[in-house]
């Protein structure tokens, strides 16, 4: 058994983040999934959103109820921009088998990412597909160093694997919740009750 590292903003965390997670955990019998909330994405332009305090009280409210999941604050934390490999080197101090949650957007840019050769030796890849959509090719920084095991799954040469889950069609976004909130809309049953009564209550992205 091993465990998810699922990193993000999480502005805010909505059900979807959550399904996904759940999916991920059941699928690849994960002992545990960790929510890691990025202080600073490096490929991402920063939105106006909530705060970093803000976003890990969500984040936790969330969770609360699961054994399975936990919030990690170690990006948070670190400070400056939240390097993935960064995340990783402090996940294998304690952990052996570690798989990575990564959206397809964001995995065909990984060459572009910080020691990514680094990655593919210290980790295992979950690259989460939307629903209706096929991963084409891989990216081209890893040609040729991994293989095919059978329609989902690759290994790469260091033995890691890189596995593409396909999603269940839920469209929601964090982006999405933000318009709306900033409307004065409501997003109920887009995020759980606890993160709805807490943006209410802050007054978050209403300006």
């Amino acid at each position: 058994m091993g465990i998810g590292v699922f990193g993000g903003s999480f502005d805010p965390v909505h059900m979807g983040h959550l399904r996904l997670a759940e999916e991920v955990r059941e699928t690849f019998s994960l002992e545990r999934v960790y929510f890691v909330p990025a202080r600073i994405q490096p490929l991402k332009q920063p939105a106006r959103g909530a705060k970093a305090e803000d976003r890990v009280r969500m984040l936790k409210m969330a969770l609360r109820g699961n054994t399975f999941f936990r919030t990690s604050t170690i990006e948070i934390k670190r400070g400056g921009i939240s390097y993935s490999i960064d995340t990783v080197r402090q996940f294998r101090l304690r952990f052996n088998e570690i798989y990575f949650l990564v959206g397809a957007d964001a995995f065909s840019d990984i060459g572009m990412w910080r020691d990514f050769e680094e990655l593919f030796r210290s980790t295992n890849f979950i690259v989460m597909v939307r629903p209706g959509r096929r991963f084409e090719g891989l990216p081209e920084a890893l040609r040729g160093q991994v293989g095919r095991v059978d329609d989902s799954t690759w290994e790469h040469a260091s033995g890691r694997k890189i596995h593409f889950h396909h999603m269940t069609q839920l469209d929601i976004s964090s982006t999405r919740i933000r318009e709306l909130s900033k409307k004065g809309r409501s997003i109920k049953y887009l995020v759980p009750s606890s993160v709805e009564r807490y943006i209410i209550a802050r007054g978050l992205y209403r300006h």
